[in-house]
């Protein structure tokens, strides 16, 4: 298991996505918070299908960026911030059901970090797997300038 270098890093990860305008907007909720491993969860809603009624893919990348970003963000120090560089999707199912994103850190780095997200329904089905590559911002607080 990772160890986090800020023992605030469940209080911080909370707070920033609670800034987070466009988990809002989904109303995503980000609902576990551990050393390098987060839980997202989407409830279904009919304005974030796409013409067929599933769960659109953007919105599954949205869930899934957010969950690997706060799993890396929850084990790097107070001060800094991340950005994604690089991800890959896999949408293996379609759903029409509430989801849950499941991040984790799979390589830790002074500067970049590989996690990936899992993605599920809640009839446990599995909808996406993402692969994820992030760069620490040293000394750049995550806060609006």
């Amino acid at each position: 298991m990772n160890a986090p270098a800020d023992p605030r890093f469940a209080e911080r990860c909370r707070a920033s996505f609670g800034r987070q305008k466009a988990m809002t907007l989904i109303g995503a909720s980000l609902t576990v918070v551990e050393p390098g491993y987060v839980e997202i969860e989407l409830p279904y809603r009919d304005d974030l299908t796409q013409q067929k009624g599933y769960i659109h893919g953007g919105v599954l990348g949205m869930i899934a960026d957010t969950a690997c970003g706060y799993s890396a963000f929850s084990l790097m120090p107070a001060g800094c911030s991340l950005v994604t560089v690089e991800y890959k999707i896999n949408i293996l199912a379609p759903a029409r059901r509430a989801l849950v994103a499941k991040g984790q850190v799979i390589k830790p780095g002074r500067t970049l970090t590989i996690a990936r997200a899992e993605v599920y329904a809640d009839d446990g089905r599995h909808v996406a797997s993402m692969q994820q590559t992030l760069m620490m911002l040293e000394d750049t607080p995550d806060t609006p300038e």
